[in-house]
């Protein structure tokens, strides 16, 4: 399970890519893309079927982001994700948080259990948003339900 620790240590990274932004603009992807520049990290994002986004140069994979980035939040459907971590993995990436929210989320048991094997620290279900201080309210109940299920990390 994960802990607030691999929260923070995710959240403390400066340099992160983004994959699966949408080209479109009004897609979750994107916004979550854009809290992430909007709060000073350097976010790359990572489609391989985009040039760029808002005029910032678009990856078709973390293995081709030079210089490489410290984390990978990746929001694709499961049926990209194990590729994508075996991406991380051959980019010596350390931290990845999968996606998940009130849709079902990126993670996979190969790709989670890809990752613990080669030492990466995993971040499975979670939004970023229930843990970004100041995001708007609407995320509250989503990070509430978590508290009363007993799947918000705990300390340590």
């Amino acid at each position: 399970m994960t802990t607030l620790q691999q929260v923070e240590d995710f959240l403390a990274l400066k340099r992160v890519a983004v994959v699966g932004v949408s080209r479109n603009p009004k897609d979750f992807t994107r916004a979550m893309w854009e809290e992430f520049r909007q709060r000073r990290y350097e976010a790359i994002p990572v489609n391989p079927n985009v040039a760029e986004i808002d005029g910032q140069k678009c990856y078709a994979s973390v293995k081709d982001i030079d210089p490489p980035v410290e984390g990978v939040l990746i929001m694709t459907s499961k049926k990209a994700t194990d590729q994508v971590m075996r991406d991380c993995v051959d980019a010596g990436i350390k931290h990845v948080w999968f996606y998940g929210g009130a849709a079902p989320g990126a993670a996979t048991d190969t790709a989670v259990a890809l990752g613990q094997e080669k030492g990466i620290d995993t971040i499975k279900g979670l939004c970023p948003y229930m843990f970004l201080p100041g995001t708007p309210a609407f995320h509250a109940p989503h990070r509430l339900w978590k508290k009363l299920t007993g799947s918000y990390p705990k300390k340590g």
